[in-house]
């Protein structure tokens, strides 16, 4: 298997036909398309359904002095038959608008969900939480802040947002990183990252 080079690329896929299924804040699409096959020719037509959501960022908060993980709480409408609870922990997190960077939407979701804006940002990776069904892209970042101050509930009440941010000591984090409290992909990635990378965060400032 060769790991440089896929053996196919977006090339090998021809789109027949587009349709909108819903247009709101998010879109819906039908596609109809044909693709290579690994045993040589071509897929007969087919239709998929598709959520068109876009890129979008995500940061983990930690305070390398201190060892604290800051994490935010906020209720999930696709986590209501979670049996544990709807209000997910989750690292902060927001789509990139047009014209926007990622480090930038990192910055700006900082300031509105945690109240943060003296930090230093580290990029972790980018990845497709669901690309049989969806384009979402999502990029994480680690952000190397001060939490000691950090805390209370913030979000935009115009965007229902109701966010409670939770500074918390990273070994309890940690040792709860697979025992079902943290359901989401994003903040699974971060802490697993944390996990591998936290002695070198933590070596900077000796």
């Amino acid at each position: 298997m060769n790991l440089e080079k896929p053996e196919f690329s977006k090339t090998d896929v021809e789109i027949l036909k587009r349709e909108t299924l819903y247009q709101g804040f998010f879109r819906a699409e039908k596609i109809t398309l044909r693709h290579k096959l690994f045993r040589g020719g071509w897929t007969t037509p087919m239709s998929r359904e598709i959520f068109l959501r876009g890129e979008a960022v995500g940061v983990l908060l930690y305070d390398a002095e201190r060892d604290l993980v800051g994490l935010v709480e906020q209720f999930r409408v696709g986590a209501m038959d979670e049996p544990i609870s709807p209000w997910c922990l989750e690292i902060v997190a927001g789509m990139v608008e047009e014209g926007e960077q990622p480090d930038e939407v990192a910055r700006r979701e900082l300031i509105e969900e945690a109240d943060v804006s003296d930090l230093e940002l580290e990029y972790i990776c980018n990845y497709l939480p669901s690309p049989g069904g969806s384009d979402e892209k999502m990029h994480l970042y680690c952000a190397t802040c001060d939490l000691s101050q950090t805390g209370g509930i913030h979000g935009l009440p115009e965007e229902h947002e109701d966010i409670k941010v939770h500074v918390l000591p990273a070994d309890a984090v940690l040792a709860e990183l697979l025992q079902g409290r943290f359901n989401n992909a994003a903040v699974l990635i971060c802490l697993l990252w944390l996990q591998i990378n936290r002695p070198r965060l933590r070596g900077k400032i000796d």
